[in-house]
């Protein structure tokens, strides 16, 4: 086990802000064109399943690496969250695909990420600990192309890495899709890339307390609704800190970082109490929560989002913002 480290560098090349504002565009061109078909909506995670208020707690007695930002002192804030799909589309809850968890931490004032004051933390959660591709090109090419189908998908993935590599890749997300999805509540939920802790660098996690059941069918929003008519659900917010760029890199979204050198530290929990989300006053805050934006970049500038695939989140999220008016 290698202790956290704050030599991490980020690796900034000179075409990024050329490339990024050439994705934006690329993304607000499909954005477009599935809002003349399911009406306004974010470019990704476009189906929105619940809206939810939670309560976010941080807690006491923690080691001095992780005690920045949000984590300096045990404090507790009103919490919202967003529980959706990744794609584009509004597709059938049992089509295989990427499950986000959104949760934006209010009522801060603090210095932001970017620039100013920031009133709020966002954290992006998917299910996946990594990302499909190393960079951010190439998962562009991947969603750029899964939008228009298998067929175009595959053509893609061989024109990109040849016959035998396109297969492979083809045949690797094939794999990681066709793995069940428990469900909101039994789910665990990563950062996938990294984000600033003061000094140092971490990747985040959020894991269900409890060991709560597996969904029984593939009705995601009705199994979280009924459960939290009962009971709250609680989850631990994780870091996993940077140790060397050989182990945990910083630039390279799809190598998961080990455990075994950096093991995640539990500093906070985040608490769905009991709610009726089918009332009146849940479905308001839910029609809120749609409105508003989930942006890696609504951060503290001591968390402030790193890597490649963040940095290009900052521009292509704005873009998508602007366009529902959201911004």
């Amino acid at each position: 086990m290698a202790k956290p480290s704050t030599a991490w560098k980020e690796q900034v090349a000179a075409d990024e802000a050329e490339r990024f504002a050439g994705y934006a565009r690329q993304f607000a061109e499909m954005q477009r064109a599935r809002s003349a078909k399911y009406g306004a909506g974010r470019a990704l995670h476009r189906k929105q399943h619940l809206g939810l208020k939670a309560r976010f707690e941080v807690q006491g007695g923690l080691p001095a690496h992780a005690r920045q930002g949000l984590f300096i002192q045990p404090l507790a804030f009103d919490a919202w969250v967003r529980l959706s799909n990744g794609s584009a589309d509004k597709a059938a809850d049992a089509k295989p695909d990427v499950r986000g968890f959104a949760f934006k931490v209010r009522g801060l004032a603090a210095p932001g990420a970017l620039g100013g004051e920031t009133e709020a933390q966002d954290f992006t959660l998917i299910q996946p600990s990594v990302f499909a591709f190393a960079r951010t090109d190439e998962f562009v090419g991947l969603v750029m192309s899964a939008t228009r189908g298998p067929l175009p998908l595959l053509k893609y993935l061989i024109g990109r890495y040849g016959l035998l590599g396109g297969l492979g890749q083809a045949r690797r997300l094939a794999r990681n899709f066709a793995k069940p999805f428990p469900g909101f509540a039994a789910a665990t939920f990563h950062s996938a890339a990294p984000l600033a802790c003061g000094k140092h660098a971490v990747r985040v996690r959020l894991k269900p307390v409890g060991a709560p059941a597996p969904i029984t069918g593939t009705d995601w929003a009705r199994d979280v609704a009924d459960r939290l008519r009962k009971a709250p659900l609680v989850y631990e917010l994780q870091l996993q800190f940077f140790v060397d760029e050989s182990v945990t890199p910083i630039e390279d979204a799809s190598i998961d970082w080990p455990e075994s050198e950096s093991p995640y530290l539990t500093v906070a929990t985040l608490t769905l109490p009991a709610q009726d989300a089918d009332s009146a006053a849940g479905k308001r805050l839910a029609e809120k929560i749609e409105a508003a934006t989930f942006d890696p970049w609504t951060a503290l500038a001591d968390h402030r989002p790193l890597g490649d695939v963040m940095r290009a989140r900052k521009v292509v999220y704005y873009e998508s913002q602007k366009q529902r008016a959201a911004a």
